[in-house]
């Protein structure tokens, strides 16, 4: 089977959001290139021991790699990315945003790709493992989570999922009920109800997103606690639907991943989900939109309780008023 590559010409600056925004389409082996040099953290769980002596020096500039099926409108795929990369392109630096073609045995990354990625911690004792890998070094307090990273949808190790987990570890109790929104690959439902909650809510609008959603919830053994529903919670007269549906039911914790351009609507509709006590955990915010975040919070009646950064990324945490 061959596979068609799609090479964007961007910025560094530019890089995390636009493959982040990749992988939410279910563009497939995202890869970036670029001269930034590796953290500590990044050599880590890179399993990068040696580099070379010389190593260019970073200039700014980056690609970013994906993979589509042959049978996918390779047309229709590029003008959905064109599009994103001109909404982008409102608050970041793309660079020229040039696309170019080239095609790949599938041999040559679904399989090979995977000597890369290897378990890795998000915190102490929250584990990220590939399903094809074993943990050597697991504690008897870990949280052991299997995604397949590149597949669809997040594995965990950017930035905006790890302050959602941060605040998952400090919100979730052994009764919350908790609702995912925009869940992507499941992998808050997963790590909530690893946490102790009793059930969880998964919501998006992506049917791909779904079935991932499914897969790891089964790879994972929280179907029982768990549910995945299609819906669009910014659309009123799905979320009256989806409301009814589920009998009026309120939630502990709302916790959404999504982008700014998304929590700023959805802090408008997201109250009557919530329970008086609860709380909205939101993140994938680049620092340039968090007052913008913010002053949607408080103009829909929410208090904030608390604003965590890592690197260009935001989480804000908040409650009704």
């Amino acid at each position: 089977m061959k596979w068609n590559k799609l090479t964007i010409e961007t910025t560094t600056a530019a890089e995390d959001m636009l493959s982040y925004e990749l992988s939410e389409m279910g563009m497939e082996g995202v890869e970036i290139e670029d001269h930034v040099p590796l953290s500590e953290e990044d050599r880590k769980i890179m399993y990068v021991d040696l580099l070379p002596d010389e190593i260019a020096p970073d200039d700014g500039k980056a690609r970013i790699s994906c993979y589509v099926d042959e049978k996918e409108d390779l047309q229709a795929v590029i003008a959905k990315i064109k599009a994103k990369i001109e909404e982008l392109s409102a608050f970041l630096p793309m660079g020229s945003g040039e696309i170019t073609l080239g095609v790949t045995e599938e041999e040559d990354w679904i399989n090979n790709w995977k000597v890369f990625f290897k378990p890795f911690r998000l915190d102490d004792n929250i584990v990220i493992k590939p399903t094809w890998e074993t943990l050597s070094d697991k504690k008897d307090d870990d949280i052991v989570i299997e995604i397949d990273p590149g597949t669809a949808f997040g594995s965990g190790s950017h930035e905006t999922t790890k302050l959602c987990i941060s605040q998952l570890k400090k919100y979730i109790k052994k009764d919350t009920e908790l609702l995912d929104v925009g869940t992507g690959s499941g992998i808050l439902s997963i790590i909530g109800l690893k946490l102790g909650a009793h059930h969880a809510m998964a919501t998006d609008i992506d049917p791909n997103a779904i079935r991932a959603t499914n897969e790891n919830f089964a790879i994972n053994e929280v179907s029982e606690q768990a549910e995945v529903q299609q819906v669009n919670i910014l659309d009123k007269e799905e979320a009256d639907s989806f409301y009814e549906k589920n009998n009026g039911k309120k939630y502990d914790v709302i916790v959404a991943n999504i982008l700014a351009d998304v929590i700023i609507p959805l802090s408008g509709i997201v109250a009557p989900l919530l329970k008086d006590d609860g709380v909205f955990i939101t993140s994938g915010i680049i620092n340039t939109m968090e007052e913008a975040v913010k002053e949607a919070m408080l103009a829909n009646h929410f208090e904030i309780l608390e604003i965590n950064h890592m690197k260009d990324w935001v989480s804000i945490t908040a409650k009704k008023a």
